[in-house]
Formats: structure tokens, C-alpha cells, sequence
């Protein structure tokens, strides 16, 4: 037997056999380790770095700069925070020579191939600490090029978010850059302090972050926009009146062109023509929003405004928190006079601004720099190669993973009674869904985006199905008509764009990756649980029809008949499965058969074929349970350890198939799912609701040894919490159902 930590540690030692109390535990702690918060908005330079679709960093500096001389040399500098110890793969492209310096270490320098040749590609694996991390490139200019591309391998995946190094410049997001220079300054020298002053090292550091003379003499929007007569542009701060009780608050300054001010909704000023303002209204402790509105005539347009109570200024903060932001106002246009937007449309962001009725160009929140944004990101819980969980919450993320562990949240919260459970979980799945019409604009503007970067960038299963149909589950909290539009975009992806083999089996072209032309287990839950809510929200019969359609197909490349298993991986490029049966892989397939039974009329031509198919699994899955009562991760492999999440997916399916009356000969799997539970309850899950063997995130591979000592377990990993929290939520449905009286009939 397997042993994760002393029995006596156990959920089971602490609370026997109450389900519902070990539930609650597993839901809390999940809660209280991943608080709800979102995306950290800072300080962008449009005029800085910004990355390619595959997620690199373009520092290609013989664009920038094609003054430069050969011989002359660049610097590119950026910091990265991680919340704890991290590995990651990254990778280059030379356009010349190159050396990386990684934490002020030389790690990397270029070879002559990596220079000259174009398509080549260098991985580096680097192995972060907690705090702070610098990345520091030195560029020389040859005639093969001048500076790099750089990021993380799977970038999507494996986010790998920069902030600007030096005071001047904390809290920013991006890399800085030099010009050019005749000599390298840091030969035989220390790099330059990330926590100093630009100025310190003498060199002109880019982007440019401050506007010159002239451009500061004009007023704020014609800095920003230029003249635009007949145009719109908004200005939105706070007012912050620390004096207690109610106070008057005098709002003076001047308007060039027509002025509207609101103050918490309430319009407090309008101006027909440009000129000198002075207002008075009542203000109240606290903070205030405070928005502008500012049309231009046809000379100039912008605005100065200060606050005094009693003569005291009364100061301006940021409405939302901007790292790296000093200016307290934020803007946005310019727009046309014929877009209508109420006050409420403007104080938020997470929307995009038309600038136009007759035009799809939209725009976002800006600052008064020059070609300066604010830009959210996703800063929580980074992913690592070795699939670590972070120090810092997995909200707002929309992943896999993360999809189970929802569904496994609401089916909890659900069961419990706990309305704070599900709008915890409806809250994340919205913090994603809210931010998703910006996010498309994002990845438009800078090429690769800050933010839900898998659901934007769909390019497989794994992308869209998982946390799609968590989003739907969702959707019976709160039919957000958000969930729909992105719903019905997921739809058309894998009803209509997802690769498939001639029979109409999908499968994974990744075309030069290491799973370049394969079909996986795992994609049945991938693909089948969203296609049956989607049918069942929508009506739309053929998702129905295709999820069932999957499962034979699958059934006929990956099913091991002689011992009712599945193979992980069908490899295609040679014409065989693997052979290999991964634990979680056929969980994630009885996993997804129970969704599919479920959803699937009676008279429907497929039923039949796939109830036998499942009492076949079963059958098959029942023989190889361990005495412990969990599953090998190999499944017939007595020599692999034992692991918890194809467990909890095998009692959750077999309480299913015993409730729904799936199973031909259910006692059998009323005592392997109790028997599964049992075991989890005192191997797996101990007195604090934590998660133990879950196996990391998996490739493929022909071999048993791979899966058994590859990849190892991962405390909480998110493939687990989330399928914990089912079983258990089924095992009590099947303990209920069980206690029910028989009906007697007469």
C-alpha cells in the first residue's frame, strides 16, 4: 500500500464516516488556500516589448534601431516575481549574437548555428526562486541581426509574466531595452542594480516613460489624441475626503471645449463651451468616483481640475489599483460623437470602448504618458514543467484543471446546502468570462494576451472543454448571457474546427510537438461533458449526437478488450495504441461516459452500445482495485504506486451507474465505491482537507516506467481537489439512495 502520511492524520481519524463534514473541510480549505483575487492591473508601454502568437518576446533590436552599427551593443533587462520555487523551460531565437544572464549568472551564449540559422531554437531550463528573479540579455549588432526572440515553452500554459526593473519604473510590466552604444559598459563589470535608478549606469533605457516640453504645455487630451473636433474623451479619478461627516466640497478648474462632470453617478456640471468652472457639491467621507466627460471643438480640448474643502485640497487617487501608475486620473477616447455610453458603462474595466458605431475599432483605459496603458494580468498561481502548485490563489485562472475542481465546488456547494460555495465558484468562472470581450482586444493590441491566454489562443481540447463545461454547470446559478457567447464560440470549435481523423474521431495534429498525431483518453472529458450541458441549454441535438458518436470511436482505437481497460494515447504515426493503461486517463473516460448516460434519451440509437461499454469498464476497472481501495497508476501494474485521482473518478462513476440503474449487476460497485472512499478518506485526504497523490500533469509514453516514476504526486495538485470533492458528493447521493425504502407493490 501507498503511504502518503500517517493514518492517524487522516480526515477518517478525525471524522469517521461523516461524508458531508469531510466535504466540507475539502471545500473550505480549497476556498481559504485560492482567495478571490483576480488580475493584477499595471503600467504597459504599447512603444515596449511585446510578444509574438506563440507568446515570445520580440526584442528584435535591428528593427528598433536600423541606425545601428555593426559592433554597437543593446541591453534588454526585465524582472520576474514568483510566489515560490519554480522550473521552467525557455526559449530562445538569436538574431545575433547573444548572452543571457540569468539572476546576474551567465547562462547562455550564443553559437555561431544559433545565430545564423533562422528557425533554430534553444531551450533553457531555469529554475526560479521565490522573490525576485532578473533576466538580462546583452545584444551585439552583426550582420546576421540584432537581438532575440525570447519566452517560455508552452507560454500559454506556462505564463511568464516581466516587470521593469529600476525606481523609476516599479511596479510596470515589460521588458526596458538601451539604444545603442560603441562598447559593451558591462565587460568585466557588475550588471546594473534592477532596485536603482535608470540613471545610474548612463545608458538611455526605452521605452520612453515622460513627455517633452512641448507635449506637456498642451492641455491633456489633444496630448494624448490630438485634435479631434467633435470627438469625446473621458477622464474617471477618485476624490478621497478624509474629514468625517458630510462636507462641501468646491470642484473648480478649466475646460477647453464642452464639460460634463459626474460625481457618483449624479451630474454635477455641464459646460456648452470652453472656459472656467466653479462647483459646489456635497461630499461625504470616503471615496468617490469622479468622471469627466470632454468634447473638442475645433481648437484644442482637455481640462484642469482641482477639489478644496475649506481650502484644504482634497486629493485624487486612482479608481482601480494600476501598479507603476503615479498619475491619478485615467483616460479613454477618443470616440465619436455618436457613441452613447451611461455612466455606469464607463466606471469599470473589464470592457472595451467602439469608437465608433460604424466602426469595429475599439479602445481601453489609458494613462497620461505617452503610448502608456493600463493592462491586467494574470499574476496568481503560475504553473511550472513540474506542474507545482503555487503559494498564491489559482482564482480567476481558466485551465483544466481548474474546470473539475468548479464543477466539484458547485456539486458541493450544492449538496451542503452552502450558497457561498457556489457563488465562490460562479465568481471565478465570471472573474474569466467578465474580462473576455477585452481579452480578444488584448491579444489585437499586443499580440499575445495578458490574460485567459488558453481560452482566447483555443487550439485543443484541453483549452475550452474542461472549464466550458464548468462555465455551463455554472450557468444553473446564473444564466450570464456572457457564458453563451463564449459557450457557443467553444461549440463551434469542436463541433466545427477541431481536427478529426476520416472516420470523424477527433484527435491532436500538434504539428513538430511530441504529441504531433495522436488521439488521448483524456480528451473524452476534454470534449463530451460541455457537448452534453451545450445540448442541454441550447437544444442544439447534434453536440448530443457527437459526444456519443466520440466515445465509440475512441472505444475502437483505445479499448484493451481482454482487460475492459483503455490505453492512454493512440499513436498514430505508428498505427498502434500505447498499450499503457494510465489511471487517470480511463478515469477521465468512465468519468465522462456517467455525463454522456446522463444525458442521453432513452431512445437514442447509441445508448444501448454505450451502457455495455461502461458495464465492460466497470467490469474491467472493479478487477484491478487495490485492498486498499484505491487504483494503481498504471492500472495493471501491481509495482506503480497507488493514485487518488483515477480513484475518486472510478467511485464517482460507479455510484452514478449503481443510482441511475446503468449497472447490470450493481453490488459489486456499491462496495467498490464505498470501498474507494474508505480508502481515499485515509490514504489521500488528511485532517486539513489536503489532496495527496495526485499524479502531475501527463504526457504519453510506451512505457509503464514513465508513468510510474516520471510522474510523480503533487499535494493539492488541481487534477484532484476538484474530483475529491465529487466522489464524495456522490458517495453521499449513493448512501442516501441506498437508505431509501424499497417500494412495495401490491
Amino acid at each position: 500500500m501507498t503511504i502518503y502520511f500517517n493514518e492517524q492524520e487522516s480526515i477518517q481519524t478525525r471524522l469517521g464516516n461523516d461524508n458531508k463534514q469531510t466535504l466540507k473541510v475539502l471545500a473550505d480549505r480549497y476556498i481559504g488556500a485560492n482567495p478571490p483575487v483576480p488580475f493584477a492591473f499595471r503600467v504597459f508601454s504599447r512603444a515596449g516589448v511585446l510578444q509574438n502568437e506563440k507568446g515570445m518576446f520580440d526584442l528584435d533590436l535591428g528593427s528598433r534601431f536600423p541606425d545601428a552599427k555593426p559592433g554597437q551593443f543593446s541591453y534588454a533587462y526585465a524582472l520576474v516575481w514568483s510566489d515560490g520555487e519554480r522550473n521552467l523551460d525557455v526559449l530562445f531565437n538569436c538574431l545575433g549574437p547573444i548572452q543571457f544572464y540569468f539572476n546576474d549568472e551567465l547562462t547562455y551564449r550564443s553559437t555561431v548555428i544559433d545565430e545564423i540559422k533562422p528557425d533554430a531554437t534553444v531551450k533553457l531550463n531555469l529554475d526560479f526562486v521565490k522573490g525576485w528573479n532578473r533576466l538580462f540579455i546583452k545584444a551585439k549588432h552583426t550582420a546576421a541581426g540584432f537581438g532575440c526572440l525570447f519566452g517560455s515553452d508552452e507560454a500559454k500554459v506556462r505564463i511568464l509574466n516581466v516587470l521593469a526593473p529600476f525606481t523609476e519604473r516599479k511596479g510596470q510590466a515589460g521588458w526596458v531595452f538601451s539604444s545603442p552604444i560603441d562598447n559593451d559598459v558591462f565587460e568585466g563589470r557588475s550588471l546594473p542594480d534592477a532596485m536603482s535608478s535608470e540613471k545610474n549606469n548612463g545608458l538611455r533605457w526605452l521605452p520612453n516613460r515622460e513627455w517633452d516640453e512641448n507635449e506637456l504645455s498642451l492641455p491633456v487630451f489633444e496630448r494624448l489624441f490630438g485634435r479631434q473636433p467633435g470627438k469625446q474623451a473621458f477622464a474617471w479619478t477618485q476624490l478621497n475626503n478624509v474629514r468625517p461627516g458630510r462636507e462641501t466640497c468646491v470642484i473648480k478648474g478649466h475646460a477647453s471645449g464642452a464639460l460634463t462632470v459626474w460625481l457618483e453617478g449624479k451630474l454635477v456640471l455641464e459646460l456648452t463651451e470652453a472656459g472656467n468652472f466653479h462647483v459646489e457639491v456635497p461630499l461625504a467621507y470616503g471615496q468617490h468616483h469622479l468622471l469627466i466627460r470632454n468634447i473638442c471643438g475645433n481648437n484644442t480640448w482637455g481640462f484642469t481640475l482641482e477639489a478644496y474643502i475649506d481650502d484644504e485640497v482634497v486629493p485624487f487617487s486612482l479608481p482601480k489599483q494600476v501598479h507603476g501608475a503615479a498619475d491619478p486620473w485615467l483616460h479613454l477616447g477618443p470616440l465619436s460623437a455618436n457613441i452613447s455610453l451611461a455612466y455606469e458603462d464607463l466606471v469599470q474595466t473589464d470592457r472595451v470602448y467602439t469608437i465608433d458605431v460604424n466602426a469595429e475599432e475599439k479602445t481601453y483605459w489609458r494613462l497620461d504618458r505617452p503610448n502608456t496603458w493600463i493592462r491586467p494580468y494574470y499574476e496568481n498561481a503560475m504553473l511550472s514543467n513540474k506542474w507545482t502548485v503555487g503559494n498564491v490563489t489559482n482564482y480567476a485562472r481558466w485551465d483544466y484543471p481548474l474546470g473539475v475542481t468548479i464543477y466539484g465546488l458547485l456539486q458541493t456547494g450544492r449538496l451542503l446546502e452552502r450558497s457561498d460555495i457556489t457563488k465562490y465558484a460562479l465568481d471565478h468562472v465570471q472573474s474569466c468570462t467578465d474580462m473576455f470581450a477585452y481579452s480578444l482586444w488584448d491579444r489585437e493590441q499586443y499580440g499575445f494576451p495578458a490574460i485567459n491566454q488558453q481560452l482566447v489562443m483555443m487550439k485543443m481540447l484541453d483549452n475550452c472543454g474542461s472549464f466550458g463545461s464548468a462555465m455551463l454547470e455554472a450557468y444553473q446559478e446564473d444564466e450570464d448571457q456572457g457564458f453563451m457567447a463564449i459557450a457557443n464560440r467553444i461549440a463551434n470549435f469542436i463541433l466545427h474546427g477541431l481536427e478529426r481523423k476520416e472516420d470523424g474521431a477527433f484527435y491532436r495534429i500538434c504539428q513538430d510537438e511530441y504529441s504531433e498525431n495522436t488521439m488521448w483518453a483524456d480528451d473524452l472529458y476534454m470534449s463530451t461533458p460541455f457537448l452534453c450541458r451545450y445540448a442541454r441549454i441550447t437544444g442544439v441535438s447534434e453536440a448530443l449526437d457527437e459526444a456519443a458518436k466520440q466515445f465509440l470511436l475512441f472505444r475502437k482505437y483505445l479499448y484493451m478488450p481482454e482487460e475492459r481497460i483503455m490505453s492512454h494515447v493512440f499513436d498514430f504515426k505508428y498505427g498502434m495504441p500505447t498499450g499503457i493503461p494510465w489511471g487517470r486517463g480511463n478515469g477521465w473516460t468512465l468519468f465522462s461516459l456517467t455525463e454522456v448516460l446522463e444525458a442521453l434519451p432513452a431512445s437514442h440509437e447509441a445508448r444501448p452500445a454505450l451502457v455495455d461499454f461502461f458495464n465492460d469498464l466497470c467490469g474491467g476497472y472493479a478487477d484491478l482495485q487495490a485492498d486498499s481501495g484505491l487504483w494503481h497508476q498504471v492500472l495493471n501494474d501491481t509495482d506503480a504506486y497507488e493514485e487518488a485521482s483515477c480513484t475518486a473518478m472510478f467511485a464517482y462513476s460507479f455510484a452514478r451507474g449503481v443510482r441511475f440503474g446503468w449497472l447490470k449487476e450493481p453490488q459489486q460497485f456499491i462496495e467498490a465505491a464505498l470501498k474507494a472512499w474508505d480508502g481515499l478518506t485515509r490514504i489521500a485526504i488528511d485532517a486539513q482537507g489536503n489532496v495527496h497523490g495526485v499524479c502531475s500533469g501527463s504526457r504519453y509514453a510506451f512505457t509503464a516506467d514513465y508513468y510510474k516514476k516520471d510522474l510523480l504526486t503533487v499535494k493539492n495538485d488541481n487534477h484532484g481537489v476538484g474530483i475529491m470533492m465529487l466522489a464524495g458528493s456522490e458517495v453521499v447521493k449513493l448512501n442516501q439512495w441506498l437508505a431509501e425504502p424499497l417500494e412495495v407493490t401490491q
